[in-house]
């Protein structure tokens, strides 16, 4: 599936149980990556909270899962530097909402076809969205304990989902688990 939207991992053990559940809510295909499916969904938002009462309905459901991360920007890449073009530009148009707050960034990759290497890509990406609300007139500020902001990036292969989620997002959505 190339039009995805939304990543999944799952625990050991779980597949089967979590694929059911999965099935019923979108459109999933199996990633070439262990534990690991990708859905098209019509809304993540909505496709997460489904998620959350299903495993409200069954616990186990809850322990199948490890996490979800439902992206509301994704894009196409065949190089790092485009990967690094494309998310800059995400973040360029998201530097208001990261203004004045404290924030960073982390990468999920999956497939080792580009030259990304996750600690430093995270690293320059945090520079451009540091300088990004800098250039606004609000600096914000890098924090890895308790951030106002997480902005999650997920890819596999040559596809990448962003996600901008406030501390009140993950403290309402315990799947999400962006670190």
């Amino acid at each position: 599936m190339s039009d995805w939207n939304v990543v999944v991992s799952i625990y050991q053990g779980g597949f089967r149980r979590a694929i059911r559940t999965l099935e019923k809510l979108g459109q999933v295909e199996r990633s070439p990556y262990h534990n690991v499916v990708v859905l098209k969904v019509e809304d993540g938002t909505s496709f997460l909270k489904a998620v959350e009462r299903k495993t409200d309905e069954s616990p186990a459901l809850y322990d199948a899962i490890s996490r979800i991360a439902p992206a509301t920007r994704n894009f196409e890449f065949r190089s790092a530097e485009q990967f690094k073009e494309r998310a800059i530009s995400v973040l360029r148009e998201w530097s208001r909402q990261l203004a004045g707050r404290s924030f960073h960034i982390r990468l999920h990759r999956r497939g080792a076809r580009q030259d990304l290497r996750t600690p430093e890509t995270e690293r320059f990406l945090n520079e451009v969205a540091l300088a990004a609300t800098t250039e606004g007139g609000m600096p914000g500020r890098l924090s890895f304990r308790d951030p106002d902001v997480v902005v999650a990036i997920d890819t596999v292969d040559d596809r990448a989902g962003m996600a901008l989620w406030t501390r009140e997002d993950l403290e309402r959505h315990r799947l999400l688990r962006p670190d």
